[in-house]
């Protein structure tokens, strides 16, 4: 079986326009970067590779993760974890109860699903952060929740929607090396679309645009430039878990 995130002659079009064509190979732990322009058709990757592609666009190709063929999947099923610009944390729920929001529901008893959250804000230096609002965060604070958030659920892949395009300087490159790290720890393949060349230096992997001729690149990695729908419906599922539908209620 083929381990990583394959992406296999992929193609999208709107119309007779086609907006992306990547065929590539992420390995577990690997960085993808994909950059290009606003309107170069990154966003309509991701939303491919999550399962929340708007129907009015015509896919063809594969997305196989891990050698399991997840083309035609739901996003819930797919299991690629998302992370975006905002952290999306729940106003009305604390820390803990954000990050209990992602856990699978064949986690039990619940002191089995408390030890889990503990443990997770352990491992993001969080470990006293459980009963806390959200709101008295600081931006760093609140992105290492959705980082927990998003690795509670158990992904085998990640997708990265700029996530750190609104930190300062010091705390982007702090949160990106976080985020890399546990993806390489846990052998995560990474889709990461950044505007940010400093970005895709660190990620230290093959870089491509949303459209480049296979003719040109089998596998889709030149380098460019230096070395360097509803919403609550498809997105909560790739970004916390399995679960699409209603907010979770006020503990």
């Amino acid at each position: 079986m083929t381990q990583g995130l394959q992406l296999i002659d992929l193609q999208i079009r709107l119309g007779h326009r086609l907006l992306v064509r990547v065929s590539a190979d992420v390995a577990p732990g690997q960085v993808l970067t994909v950059m290009g322009p606003s309107g170069s058709g990154k966003s309509t990757l991701l939303a491919a590779l999550t399962g929340t592609l708007d129907p009015g666009f015509q896919m063809t190709g594969r997305i196989v993760l891990h050698g399991r063929d997840i083309t035609d999947l739901p996003p819930q099923s797919r299991r690629i974890g998302l992370l975006f610009q905002d952290d999306l944390l729940f106003p009305h729920l604390t820390v803990a109860g954000n990050l209990a929001f992602a856990l699978p529901a064949n986690v039990r008893p619940q002191a089995a699903r408390a030890a889990q959250i503990d443990a997770a804000l352990t491992e993001m230096d969080l470990s006293a952060f459980g009963p806390r609002d959200p709101a008295t965060l600081s931006g760093g604070q609140r992105a290492r929740v959705a980082l927990a958030r998003c690795l509670l659920a158990n992904p085998l892949a990640l997708a990265l929607d700029e996530p750190f395009s609104r930190l300062d300087a010091n705390l982007r490159a702090t949160v990106r090396d976080l985020v890399f790290a546990h993806a390489k720890t846990r052998g995560l393949p990474v889709v990461l679309v950044t505007h940010d060349p400093q970005d895709a230096a660190a990620a230290a992997g093959p870089i491509i645009s949303p459209i480049i001729s296979p003719a040109i690149s089998p596998t889709i990695s030149p380098v460019i430039g230096p070395v360097i729908g509803p919403v609550i419906g498809p997105v909560i599922g790739p970004v916390i878990g399995p679960v699409i539908g209603p907010l979770p209620a006020q503990a």
